[in-house]
């Protein structure tokens, strides 16, 4: 009965192994490192969707805690800075060229 219990325990160690580099074979190859690229992104994507659902809700929390308002709408903040234009020091390519 040991001869037999050895010979199984082998059969299926040997199918596992068996098993397993074909696994790793398969994502060596073009096809199934873009598989592990598109679900490494897709992970991320769905991190971030939690971690701004998250950040929101608790955002909701502390400002009922503290008793400060709602923030406004996203549409109704109100504009950043005016950008400014700052002069150039160096002329344009095309003033230069006619320059020499």
């Amino acid at each position: 009965m040991s001869r037999g219990l050895w010979f199984v325990a082998g059969a299926g160690a040997g199918a596992y192994a068996l098993t397993r580099a074909r696994r790793m074979a398969e994502s060596m190859t073009a096809e199934g490192l873009r598989a592990r690229w598109q679900g490494l992104a897709h992970g991320a994507r769905l991190l971030s969707e939690d971690v701004r659902t998250e950040q929101a809700r608790r955002e909701v929390e502390l400002r009922e805690s503290l008793g400060l308002p709602a923030p406004p709408p996203p549409d109704r903040q109100l504009p950043g800075p005016a950008s400014t234009v700052r002069p150039s020091l160096v002329p344009p390519i095309d003033d230069r060229k006619n320059d020499h």
